[in-house]
């Protein structure tokens, strides 16, 4: 485990958009291990800890936040390599790392129970964090786990190609080369027809992903690919053994982890709680906030927690 310090504030970057500007000067930031990771926090009541997708950041969550903030204490990063917190280049990233950041930073908050509601890559770390409440290796309880979509189970993901060329030996040329043109192609192709981002979205994203040398480091953060097939039987089997509540919300449009990943869920999870969003794509809670919402609020009320 590596020390989370708290750290101080920063300011706005330039070429921010006034409302991704306003994301960050409400932040703070904390240090891990000496690098600077961004954090947010608002709303009273339970802690609820967002977890953010590759490759972008917790400004995903931006639409969600106003909805969460009426009815818990919300709390996100930016983890390691990603949106404003630190892009070392040569550092070995891993969710196991990524857990660590997390598990740090809950628990010098001082907290003792939390409830996660993770996206993409963090699904990965939410499985970790449950292995680890299993083991006994965390000073505070998972009170309930909602996990959008994401690859639970490596054996139903289907990266696109570019996914694919990142992880292969390639990767550092694609990664360093990657212009805005083929992330914009690659990126939209992750949201339903009906729900593709605007030209001024894909600006705010490809902001994120650059930021402080984004680029440079695409290949190595999307090791977790390979780390999610080394670790399958760890990460599964901490959900199909875990105690707490637990609901997938999932987008039905999304090419890479939608409707084949859901029915694996039902395959592998015990009473299986699966909300399915039709003409939704791999982004829920940015294409349709407001049915995320209803859905998570609505979890947390069938389990009264």
């Amino acid at each position: 485990m590596q020390q989370v310090i708290p750290h101080g504030a920063d300011s706005a970057g330039a070429g921010l958009s006034s409302s991704m500007s306003q994301w960050q000067q409400e932040g703070k930031w904390f240090s891990y291990d000496d690098h600077a990771i961004f954090s947010r926090m608002a709303g009273e009541g339970e802690p609820l800890v967002l977890l953010h997708g590759f490759p972008t950041a917790s400004w995903d969550w931006n639409r969600l936040w106003p909805l969460l903030v009426r009815h818990y204490r919300v709390m996100v990063i930016d983890m390691l390599g990603f949106g404003f917190s630190d892009k070392p280049l040569n550092y070995n990233y891993s969710i196991d790392d990524q857990a660590d950041l997390q598990q740090g930073w809950i628990e010098g908050l001082r907290l003792k129970r939390v409830h996660l509601l993770a996206h993409d890559y963090g699904c990965s770390v939410a499985q970790e964090l449950l292995a680890r409440e299993q083991e006994g290796s965390l000073r505070f309880s998972i009170e309930s786990v909602c996990v959008l979509n994401g690859a639970l189970f490596p054996e139903v993901h289907r990266p696109l190609l570019i996914q694919k060329l990142l992880c292969s030996p390639l990767g550092g040329l694609v990664s360093r080369g990657l212009g805005r043109a083929t992330f914009d192609r690659n990126f939209s192709r992750l949201f339903a027809p009906d729900r593709q981002p605007t030209g001024e979205e894909l600006d705010q994203f490809w902001y994120l992903l650059t930021y402080n040398n984004g680029r440079g480091i695409l290949h190595r953060l999307i090791r977790y690919m390979e780390e999610r097939r080394c670790h399958r039987n760890r990460w599964v089997g901490a959900l199909q053994t875990a105690r707490q509540p637990k609901r997938l919300i999932s987008g039905t449009a999304d090419p890479v982890s939608g409707v084949a990943m859901a029915m694996r869920y039902r395959e592998l999870i015990a009473s299986a709680d699966v909300v399915s969003l039709r003409g939704v794509g791999h982004y829920p809670h940015f294409e349709c906030p407001g049915d995320v919402f209803r859905a998570y609020r609505d979890f947390r009320k069938v389990h009264s927690i």
